[in-house]
């Protein structure tokens, strides 16, 4: 998939190899190098997945890194449904109604 100038995409970058990490964090932590992820509108004519680019922030900062996705999207969840949670707020309301009353 190919991507133009001004294209919302996402982007990856190693900051730090294993080898580079700081002598004091814990040693799991070690084991594994600090990747970066972030968003940003293409600053390159043209791109494909894989190539490194240019990005320019929502906020305006500029970082580079290997193109990942193109139109990236939220994938997250808070979990399943807990029915017991739907009624909190209404009992709330409830609550504090009679208080001032």
């Amino acid at each position: 998939m190919n991507a133009e100038k001004g294209d919302w995409v996402r982007i990856h970058k190693i900051i730090l190899t294993t080898d580079e990490r700081a002598p004091q964090i814990p040693e799991d932590t070690k084991k594994v190098p600090l990747e970066m992820w972030d968003k940003g509108f293409l600053l390159n004519d043209f791109a494909s997945i894989g190539d490194e680019v240019e990005v320019e922030t929502i906020i305006g900062r500029k970082l580079s890194g290997k193109m990942i996705e193109i139109n990236p999207q939220f994938d997250h969840a808070w979990g399943k449904c807990i029915p017991e949670i739907l009624h909190i707020g209404r009992q709330v309301k409830g609550i504090l109604a009679k208080e001032e009353n």
